[in-house]
């Protein structure tokens, strides 16, 4: 059971916490100077510490290098004892098996760090193993270059003692190399131990700064993860060394690792700059969901449009153009790097309108590549009376007329020169000729709905809301039963549903898949705890709207923990309850 560390806030499988010591201290965060190691159980029996709450103690361990054989760490395994103050277990990723301490560190981490695939493994194998809601500690391995990569992989805790060693060596550490002190004719930092004249700079003072620099990074890190934007942080700093790139890449990689802990909606900005933009969870899961769950139901024809830089889309000047010109007579789906293709109905979901890119007139071939397998694996879905592309030469057309040659399409191209220019919108006009205009009762229908089947799964829409009212005004809307009773409200922040009790029931009866958080014989009020709860579903994941129910109260919410969290923590909020009635 975890009495000393809890998570406050996530970004993947990045985590604000506190290390609840009598000091508390906040993760990810160096945490050398109040590290007790009792000592290692292969030179000398240990006597088990009495320990206090000001420190945290390394229990008596037997470390394993990486490649031990598994019998000889079987034979020799030590099992944590049970204490009453803040404990780590020593384990390696070869052979984890839960403590009940609060903390892990591990043991063979000299041999994964260095090499992306090895480290990758190493982390993802011992956070699955332990507790969610335990800190994973990495000793002897941070520096002020890797710690944000660290961090994102899901490490809480580091020491200073590589830093410190590199200083005393006379290598002069930042986030971006590791020079020689010899070759520096000036110091390229204000850090207290840097204020003095460079020829005075000794070794010692080195080390000071190599610690205070790992102190710093630190310090963005937890910015980064409270924003919720650790990766586009990383995504540059990865470049300052090959194998953190690649260690990057392989946690893509690792979809149900991180996928599992990666929230389906903030406020947050993503910033598209590199090509490993395209790699992100948010952005895969969009296109999974859009091309697995989503499905059009408009009779109309497809329009295919360039996404604008103005989100949500409908908001902007070019797309009201084509409005002007479409006059609801097809239905619009926007085509953009690094989303994919973003439906009309789903222009506000995250990240449809929390995206920025970098604008260039040029699309990589990665980018083609990425866009042309979503829409193709979006018009094998979803099937059209007649595909209009009112689409630029630069990249678009070339997206769409692959996926025209490989689906044996005939589609009607409409731009001229420019998609705004007068003889472009013109001809979108005509292409439209003589199709009827859906009205705008079909078009919210058909947008909560479509936000149904893209939160809760294929076919949820129609389950849940087959016999609808809709009233309030676009992306605003609300949803009402025949006998107008609300049963749900659009969330245009987020381009969610959030469920009245009504309409919680509703989904309970339906047909389709529900996130059901059992919690034990208490009426929420607020926040619904992790000790509280029972039992949830594992495919919960943070920003859901949840179903959570005891003996003595029935309640909707949004998720704050992944399902598995909510039942593994003893610590932290599990979810957030908006109503709640007393059985």
């Amino acid at each position: 059971m975890t009495e000393y560390f809890e998570v406050h806030e996530r970004d993947g499988a990045a985590r604000v916490g506190e290390l609840r010591l009598s000091s508390p201290r906040t993760t990810p965060a160096l945490v050398d100077d109040v590290l007790e190691d009792t000592g290692s159980l292969w030179s000398a029996d240990r006597d088990l510490p009495d320990g206090d709450k000001s420190r945290l103690t390394v229990l008596p361990h037997r470390a394993f290098p990486g490649g031990t054989p598994e019998e000889v760490q079987e034979s020799f395994a030590v099992d944590a004892p049970d204490v009453d103050y803040p404990s780590v277990a020593v384990v390696s990723s070869e052979e984890v098996e839960p403590q009940g301490t609060d903390a892990y560190a591990l043991s063979n981490v000299q041999s994964v760090t260095g090499h992306g695939a090895a480290l990758v493994e190493a982390v993802v194998d011992v956070r699955e193993a332990i507790p969610a809601d335990t800190a994973l500690l990495f000793s002897g391995v941070a520096t002020p270059r890797n710690v944000a990569l660290l961090a994102y992989a899901g490490v809480d805790l580091f020491d200073a003692t590589a830093a410190v060693v590199k200083g005393t060596e006379g290598r002069y550490l930042t986030t971006d190399e590791a020079y020689f002190l010899e070759d520096l004719e000036e110091l390229p930092c204000s850090c207290p131990a840097c204020q003095q004249p460079r020829e005075e700079f000794t070794r010692e003072d080195c080390a000071d700064h190599n610690r205070n620099a790992l102190e710093s990074e630190l310090a963005i890190v937890r910015r980064r993860i409270r924003d919720g934007r650790l990766r586009d942080y990383l995504e540059g700093q990865a470049r300052q060394d090959q194998w953190l790139t690649a260690a990057m890449r392989e946690l893509d990689d690792q979809w149900g690792y991180l996928e599992e802990r990666t929230p389906i909606l903030r406020d947050e900005r993503i910033d598209a700059a590199t090509g490993d933009t395209l790699r992100r969870v948010e952005i895969q899961r969009f296109a999974d969901r859009v091309t697995t769950r989503y499905r059009n139901r408009f009779d109309n024809p497809l329009v295919l449009v360039p996404c604008s830089a103005a989100k949500p889309y409908s908001e902007s000047q070019s797309h009201r153009q084509f409005h002007d010109a479409i006059q609801w007579r097809g239905h619009l789906v926007s085509m953009t790097s690094p989303i994919g293709v973003v439906p009309q109905e789903l222009e506000t979901t995250y990240p449809a309108q929390h995206y920025d890119t970098v604008v260039t007139g040029r699309w990589s071939e990665d980018e083609k590549g990425f866009v042309a397998e979503v829409l193709q694996r979006y018009l094998e879905r979803n099937e059209y009376p007649k595909i209009v592309a009112h689409v630029p030469d630069e990249g678009y057309r070339d997206i769409v007329e692959r996926v025209e040659e490989r689906l044996d399409l005939d589609i009607t191209y409409t731009v001229a020169d420019h998609p705004t220019d007068d003889e472009s919108l013109a001809n979108l006009a005509e292409a439209l000729s003589g199709e009827l205009k859906y009205s705008k009762r079909e078009r919210e229908h058909n947008t909560v709905r479509a936000l149904a089947d893209y939160l809760l799964g294929d076919g949820a829409g129609d389950d849940l809301f087959e016999d609808i009212r809709t009233t309030s005004r676009y992306p605003k809307i609300q949803v009402r039963d025949d006998e107008d009773t609300q049963l749900a409200t659009m969330v245009p922040q987020y381009g969610t549903l959030s469920f009245t009790l009504e309409g919680a029931k509703r989904w309970l009866e339906s047909a389709a898949p529900t996130k059901r958080v059992e919690i034990d014989g208490f009426v929420p009020h607020g926040s619904v705890l992790a000790p509280g709860v029972i039992d949830a579903d594992d495919d919960i994941r943070v920003g859901d709207e949840v179903i959570v129910e005891g003996p003595q109260a029935f309640a909707v919410g949004r998720a704050e923990m992944f399902g598995r969290e909510m039942a593994e923590s003893t610590r932290g909020v599990a979810c957030e309850v908006r109503h709640v009635e007393e059985k």
